[in-house]
Order: C-alpha cells, then sequence, then structure tokens
C-alpha cells in the first residue's frame, strides 16, 4: 500500500516518471509523514425551536443551512445499504481503507489521457474523508451578518467567497492539487479504518452525503423526496437516492425542468443514474433479476416535501415574531458564541433543541382577543397593537401578539409585516411608540424619591398650561423657551393630591410635579427599571431629510438615551411594550427588576445542555418606594372613576397600573394609547396606535368600542386569562410616610395680613389659596380664617384656603354680672341694639347672660337680648328678643 502511495506521490511531485518507479521509495518517506488523524466533528444538523402548549414542549420552527437528520443504522433500510456499497464501492466489506484496483485504475486513467480531471476510484472510506473535511467549510454557509460599514450585500459577498475557497480546495480533483488532495484522503483513510468499523464508516457516510441543495443525509433526503423515512424506502426510491449522490445538483429531482446536458426530459439523466445502480445491485447480488426488471420499468415519482426552516413556520401558531426575537439572541448574544461565525455555525449546523418561554395557550387566548378587536389593516389609518406579558422575579416573556400577522415572504403585503411591535429593534421589533401617561409611573417614584408624599396636594393648572422649561431641573441638562402641555379635558386641575392626580391622570399636576424634582434622575429611574429607547442609536435628519444614525468620530453609530425633557415627565420616549412591562413588573416586584428572557434551555445534537442567557435581577428602586408606587397605581387608575377602570378583571387578584395616551405634534389626539399592568405574578402592556403617522381615531368605532377605549376591550380578558392562570397576593403595604408625608398643623393666621398669611404657608410647606372675603370681627383685608381650620394636620402642599375679612363684624362684649344700665351701655357702644326684658326693670338687676353670647361674632346692628337676674339673685327676664309687635 506504501508503494502504491508512494508512486501517486511521486506522480503528484514528478508526474513524468510516475509509471516508471523512480523517485517511488523518496516518496513512501513522505506518505508515510502525512497525518492519518481526522477531526470528526458532529455532523451540521437541523436545531428546532420549542414553545409550551399544555406544559408540553411543541416545536414551533426548524433552522438549518444543511437539512440533515442523522440517522442510527437501524433507521437505515437495508436497500440504501446495499444500492451504496453496490454503486460506490463493490470491495468496500473486503478491502482495507482504500480500493487498491479502483484507485490504481483511476490513476493511470488520469496520468496517461491528460483528461484535466480525474477518474473516480475512492472508496466510500476515501468518499467520507473528503465530505467531512468539506463539512469544515460550513461556518461560512450562513446568513453574513455587516461589520463596521459593510452592506449585507457586500458582507455576503465576502461571505460566499469565504465559503466557495473552502469547498474547492477539497473538491477540485483538477491538477497536481488534485492528486494532493488524494493521497491525504488516503492516509487520513487509514486512520478512520483504524478507529471505525466498516458499519460505522458506512452509517457516517450516509449520514453526511448531500443528496442536491441543502438536504444532507439520507434521512433528510427521504423526508424531502418521497415524504417518508429512509427506513420506509422501495427498491426504487433507495436507488434513486443514491444516484442523487453521484452529483446531487444535476441529479436532484425536485427540479424536473432543469434539462442538465440536453436531457430530453427533467428526469432522464437521474434514471440514467438510477438503472446503473440498480445493475451494481444486480451483479453484486443485491436484488434477483425479477426485481431488477421491475425497478427499471418504474418511472421516478417524487412526492416533494418541503422542510421549511426560519420563523415563517411558526406563524401558524401566531409565534413567528417570538421566534425572530428568539434568533436575535441566538444571532447576538455572547453566550452563544464569541465571535458572529461561532454563533452562527452553532444555530445553522448544531442540532439544538431550543426551548422558548413562550406559552402557546395564553398566545393563543391572547391572540384571539387582540383580532377581535383590532383588524390587521385599517382604511383610516397605519394601525398597529400587541400586548406582551413577563412574569416577575423571572424575566420570561410568556406571550406576545400583535394585530398583524407575519408576513412569510420578502414582498410587501398589506395587512402583514416582518416587524415586531411588541419588542425593540435588537428583538425584530420597531423604533418603538411614545407612551404617554404610563411613563408617570417613573415620576411618582422619583417623587417619592425625593421626599414627597402621595397625598401631598398640588396645585394644578386648569385644562392649559405654558411653563417656562427654566423651572425645571435636570442635572445632565438645560432647557429653554416654554411647554405647552394640556389635561384631557376641559376643566381638570386645581388643587389635588397626587393620589386624585394619578387616578385621573392629570397632566398638569404631574408637570408641577416635575419643577420639584431633578428630571435627570427620573430618567435614570426609569432606565434603572429595565426602560430603554426600543431603537439602539441616536438619529438625526441629514440635508436630505432622510433619518440616519448619529456616528461618532470613528464612524460608529452612537448608542441613544432616554431623553429627559419636561415633556418626557408625559411619556415622549418611544419605548417597546415588553420593556414597559419589564419596568411595571419590576415596580410591582418590591422595586427588583428582572431583564426579559426568552429561552429556557439550549441542548445541543447530544442532549447536553448549553449555556443560556439569564435574567438579570437588580433591586432597581427601594423597595419602600416600590411599595407606595405601586400603592398609587392599584388604589387609582383601575378603581372608580380611574382612567383604567373598564379593564379590570374584578376578580379578586390585585392588580396595579396606569392607562397612557400620546398625542401627536399637532394636537391629532391619542395617536397612541396604553395600558400597562401588573400583579405579584404577572405584569402585561397593550399598545393600540399608529405604527407610522398621526390619526386620531379616539372616535372610531372597533367591534362596539370607542377608539379611545378599545385597549381595556382587548386587555381585559387577557388579564383574566393571566389571572387564572398565575392568581396573585396581595401588594405590599406602605409606609406612612410615603403615603401621607410628614404631617404640619394648619397654622392660626386670624387677624394677620394677606402677605403674612403667605409667607408662613410657604414656609411650611403649604401652598396659599385665596377664599375670598367672608363676615369677619377682624380689620377689614386681614385673614378672617382659614379651610381646613388651624390645627388640622395636612401633608406638605397642601393647598389652604384663606378668607379675608370684610370688617363688618364685632364680638357681642361679655356683660355677665354688669349692672343693667352699664351692660347696655356697652352693648349700644359696640353697635349693638340691646333688649331688654318687659315692665320696669330692677334697678339693681345684673346681668345673667346675652343671646347671642359673649364674644360671638355678630353683624354691626344686630339686636341682642339680655336675660337678667332678679333681685333674690333668681333668674328671671327674657332671653329672647320680644315676638312680634311688642316693645321691649
Amino acid at each position: 500500500m506504501s508503494a502504491i502511495a508512494g508512486l501517486l506521490v511521486a506522480a503528484a511531485v514528478t508526474p513524468a516518471v510516475a509509471v516508471t518507479g523512480m523517485a517511488t521509495n523518496n516518496s513512501i518517506g513522505v506518505f508515510q509523514g502525512l497525518p492519518e488523524s481526522l477531526k470528526i466533528d458532529p455532523l451540521a444538523t437541523r436545531s428546532v425551536m420549542y414553545a409550551y402548549k399544555d406544559g408540553k414542549p411543541v416545536p414551533i420552527a426548524t433552522f438549518y443551512s444543511q437539512n440533515r437528520i442523522v440517522d442510527s443504522w437501524d433507521q437505515i433500510n437495508q436497500l440504501v445499504k446495499d444500492a451504496a456499497v453496490s454503486t460506490e464501492d463493490p470491495r468496500f466489506y473486503s478491502h482495507g481503507a482504500i480500493d487498491v484496483q479502483g484507485t490504481l485504475r483511476a490513476f493511470i486513467n488520469d496520468a496517461l489521457h491528460k483528461s484535466g480531471q480525474t477518474q473516480g476510484g475512492s472508496s466510500i472510506t476515501q468518499q467520507y474523508v473528503k465530505n467531512v473535511r468539506v463539512q469544515t467549510c460550513e461556518k461560512y454557509n450562513v446568513v453574513a451578518q455587516p461589520t463596521g460599514n459593510q452592506t449585507q450585500q457586500q458582507a455576503q459577498k465576502a461571505m460566499n467567497e469565504k465559503y466557495q475557497s473552502c469547498y474547492n480546495s477539497y473538491t477540485d480533483a483538477s491538477g497536481q492539487d488534485g492528486i494532493s488532495r488524494k493521497i491525504q484522503e488516503m492516509k487520513l483513510a487509514i486512520g478512520v479504518e483504524k478507529k471505525y468499523n466498516k458499519q460505522q464508516i458506512l452509517q457516517g457516510y450516509l449520514n453526511i452525503a448531500g443528496f442536491g441543495g441543502q438536504v444532507y443525509g439520507i434521512e433528510s433526503a427521504a423526508r424531502y423526496y418521497y415524504g417518508i423515512t429512509a427506513a420506509q424506502l422501495n427498491l426504487t426510491q433507495a436507488a434513486t437516492l443514491i444516484a442523487i449522490v453521484n452529483n446531487p445538483n444535476n441529479l436532484r429531482i425536485d427540479e424536473p425542468n432543469n434539462k442538465v446536458n440536453g436531457a430530453k426530459d427533467g428526469y432522464s439523466l437521474t434514471k440514467a443514474r438510477r438503472d446503473y445502480v440498480l445493475r451494481s445491485m444486480l451483479k453484486a447480488k443485491k436484488i434477483t433479476q425479477a426485481q431488477y426488471d421491475a425497478a427499471v420499468k418504474t418511472p421516478i415519482t417524487p412526492k416533494i416535501t418541503p422542510q421549511a426552516s426560519g420563523c415563517a413556520q411558526a406563524a401558524n401558531q401566531d409565534a413567528a415574531f417570538y421566534c425572530n426575537a428568539v434568533m436575535s439572541e441566538l444571532q447576538h448574544n455572547p453566550v452563544f458564541g464569541k465571535t458572529q461565525d461561532d454563533r452562527d455555525a452553532l444555530l445553522n449546523h448544531g442540532g439544538l433543541n431550543i426551548y422558548t418561554a413562550l406559552n402557546l395557550n395564553l398566545q393563543a387566548q391572547a391572540q384571539q382577543s387582540l383580532s377581535t378587536y383590532i383588524a390587521p389593516t385599517s382604511p383610516s389609518f397605519n394601525m398597529g397593537a400587541a400586548d406582551v406579558s413577563v412574569e416577575l422575579n423571572t424575566g420570561r416573556v410568556v406571550l406576545a401578539v400583535q394585530n398583524r400577522p407575519y408576513n412569510t415572504t420578502n414582498t410587501l403585503q398589506a395587512g402583514s409585516t416582518q416587524i415586531a411591535y411588541t419588542f425593540d429593534y435588537n428583538h425584530g421589533g420597531s423604533a418603538g411608540f411614545q407612551t404617554g401617561s404610563t411613563y408617570k409611573a417613573f415620576s411618582l417614584v422619583e417623587w417619592l424619591k425625593s421626599g414627597h408624599a402621595l397625598n401631598d396636594v398640588v396645585n394644578a393648572p386648569v385644562t392649559r398650561a405654558t411653563i417656562p422649561q427654566s423651572k425645571f431641573h435636570s442635572s445632565c441638562d438645560q432647557y429653554y423657551g416654554t411647554w405647552q402641555l394640556k389635561n384631557d379635558a376641559a376643566g381638570e386641575g386645581g388643587p389635588m393630591s397626587v393620589m386624585k392626580a394619578t387616578a385621573l391622570s392629570i397632566n398638569t399636576a404631574f408637570a408641577v410635579m416635575g419643577e420639584q424634582f431633578d428630571l435627570c434622575q427620573l430618567r435614570d429611574d426609569a432606565a434603572a427599571l429595565g426602560v430603554k429607547p426600543a431603537y439602539p442609536y441616536k438619529q438625526k435628519y441629514d440635508s436630505k431629510g432622510n433619518l440616519v444614525n448619529v456616528t461618532d468620530a470613528s464612524g460608529k453609530p452612537v448608542p441613544s438615551e432616554l431623553d429627559d425633557n419636561p415633556s418626557s415627565i408625559l411619556g415622549t420616549n418611544y419605548i417597546a411594550p415588553v420593556d414597559m412591562a419589564v419596568a411595571y413588573a419590576g415596580i410591582a416586584n418590591g422595586g427588583k427588576t428582572c431583564s426579559p428572557v426568552y429561552i429556557d434551555k439550549v441542548t445541543d445534537a447530544s442532549g447536553k445542555s448549553l449555556p443560556v442567557p439569564q435574567t438579570t435581577c437588580k433591586q432597581a428602586i427601594d423597595p419602600k418606594v416600590a411599595a407606595g408606587v405601586t400603592y398609587a397605581l392599584a388604589n387609582g387608575p383601575l378603581i372608580g372613576n380611574g382612567t383604567g377602570v373598564k379593564a379590570n378583571p374584578h376578580d379578586g387578584v390585585p392588580i396595579m397600573g396606569k392607562t397612557g395616551t400620546a398625542n401627536g405634534p399637532d394636537g391629532e389626539a391619542g395617536v397612541q394609547n396604553w395600558l400597562v399592568t401588573s400583579t405579584t405574578k404577572v405584569a402585561n402592556a397593550v399598545w393600540v396606535g399608529n405604527v407610522t403617522g398621526h390619526f386620531s381615531f379616539q372616535n372610531l368605532n372597533f367591534n362596539g368600542w370607542a377608539g379611545r377605549d378599545v385597549k381595556f376591550a382587548v386587555d381585559k380578558p387577557i388579564l383574566q386569562m393571566l389571572n387564572a392562570t398565575y392568581h396573585g397576593s396581595a401588594f405590599p403595604t406602605p409606609d406612612s410616610k410615603s403615603v401621607n408625608g410628614v404631617q404640619v398643623a394648619v397654622p392660626d393666621l386670624t387677624g394677620k395680613t394677606v402677605d403674612e398669611a403667605k409667607s408662613v404657608l410657604a414656609g411650611l410647606g403649604f401652598v396659599y389659596q385665596d377664599g375670598g372675603e367672608k363676615d369677619s370681627d377682624q380689620a377689614k383685608g386681614s385673614v378672617a380664617g382659614t379651610d381646613p381650620p388651624a390645627n388640622t394636620k395636612l401633608s406638605k402642599g397642601s393647598a389652604i384656603k384663606v378668607f379675608t375679612s370684610k370688617g363688618n363684624q364685632v364680638k357681642v362684649p361679655d356683660v355677665t354680672g354688669k349692672p343693667l344700665t352699664e351692660a347696655v351701655a356697652a352693648l349700644m357702644a359696640a353697635g349693638l341694639n340691646p333688649q331688654i326684658p318687659g315692665g320696669v326693670p330692677d334697678p339693681s338687676a345684673t346681668v345673667k347672660s346675652t343671646n347671642p353670647a359673649a364674644n360671638t361674632p355678630v353683624n354691626k346692628g344686630t339686636t341682642v337680648g339680655i336675660t337678667l337676674n332678679d333681685s333674690k339673685g333668681a333668674g328671671g327676664g327674657s332671653t329672647a328678643p320680644p315676638g312680634p309687635g311688642k316693645k321691649p
């Protein structure tokens, strides 16, 4: 064998002396010096993605660059094994790694005839070796990811060139390089046969072989071309598939109109090769003459059964968008490989089983609820709607639905899309949507962090306000100009507690609150809870009006961050629904936020578990603050006359949440509508709005619901379903400081000037409110009293109504015990009209009491009845003014 190999080596080095034996001995040493150890990696096989249904994993999508299912020996029909050996290597079981006769015949023919191509002669073991080496090129047979300033087309072209170069290095048999590769294959084949037996080698060969296009391995070939397993193949089918192996791209039977080399019909070349396979089987006595005669008369009749690859398959279960989010994790998360090539190879070749967090039961019910009210298209505007749920503590995204189905083609189709409205841009989503007042939850966080309380009172401008932006403070920015804002309905405003402002979502109240804390901290609170811009890079408009990424000096895109301007208080940042659900889950979870995860588990082809992205949980805000915010969101927006009460399931499971409405730039009402909720188990976010544009749909009809309220119709059944599945417990009780703050007694301002009253109230943290004039004995224009009255304890920020005196009253003088004449004089001096009992009074009588009583404020001229003591000290006289017509 070494001598033969030496001859071939000599041919590779000096073809002219190849048949003379010259240099053969030296070449033997060269051959023996070649490595014989072949690294056989696991075969590239299909990866399968699973979701859960009725608690069990079910497949939703398959991925591959090579459609291969690896078979065991017993899963392959014996007819296939006989066909392969009879045709490709009849002496396979009797010779060693190399078929000497076939090798010499092929070498001499090629050396003497200079045909330009080497003749066949490789054993099955050698062919197996070649296929194993070709498999190393598959790491380049992937969809390329652009790097730097590359376009997708440029990146793909470079990747394709890498693949072709690698492929050619193992398959191009022309010239001296081809002979050298043959020699290397011979030596490696010898090593393979030292390590594996014939059965293992043939099994490996049938599993690795290509059958045209992306079909690899006998099992996938049987399923694709005939819709059956490899164990079910009959004689003609087995012979046809082995025939394809000879020249897969030209002999494949899924392209009958591809007339190769002048073929009269699409299958004639394949049939000719199939019949050759049958003759080889007859010659090897693996089939009878009768079997052969019947088989060659049988036409080739494939039953093409496509084996789909990619997330489009998951559209059947409304899971394609979720599938894309999982794919993004697999393609970009370093936990699946340090480089893009590594991650692509793992997905497309690794034979993975990918178990997602998606619950198909919840998914189906949520999709039904959303589709009941929101159609895929609208004649009025570019409408979208989405709903997503995230578990507390685990971060598992258990459902994600939207109104438009997944576009399974690469062409534009009305009413479908490949953009996931639920997720951010990096997970197949959009650039996000303005969240409206759902963002106010983060203002509540900063309000409590800053030492304020939920029952603090703010004086909200009524309906509309223009506020100088200089009144707001941010430690990371400066503001100029004015901010114009308004409330949702006319007449909303005035003094109110923060609890009431939250329940009714009063914009101007939250604007006033925003004047009292750092807006940079507000931004950081939202970010800590998991909120981020849905689009990852800052953008600007170029000279042509196109929106482009902002780049740094090196040309890299600049990462985006949340805006912290005053208008952000009302939710002008563009956020993905999943991130809003994550944030509310964090608030309801005692301030502990867990990052979203889409994958539960991944195993490789051998069943070994691989590392997967884990949720990252952190204490984003103080638990006391979280309890206070949860209390506000659970005892306002979803109860009583709160803005979200129509979505409350009222099923006994405690729930908190907040509505949100974003208006268009020109004042279009309600172009985006939100509701974000959470229990102690699962958070949910629903969005209905404009995908593009700013059309107000507030008054459109959606299956009986007005546009402003249709989000409630969508979400209530989903919340009922989630509560029935997860249940939930009571939220933590907030501390008194968060609810009531520091209680301060209302001061006694009686008699003070208005300016003095304002100063005293401001110093105590109260808000002065003019109550107008009232009857009083205080000096005209001075403080007559307050509402609430003095010594009432209130939270800071409460508005105190201050009344000023008309100066039209006096206090009834205290004349008790005084002689009658002295008492009458005192009352008249005070401007009052004394009334004395009838008859001649006893000059020695004294006053027992008056009506009104002493010190009672009364208007001047008021009649005051006098009750006298008699001369013996006993009471007597009248205690009331005389009746009509009587004189005192």
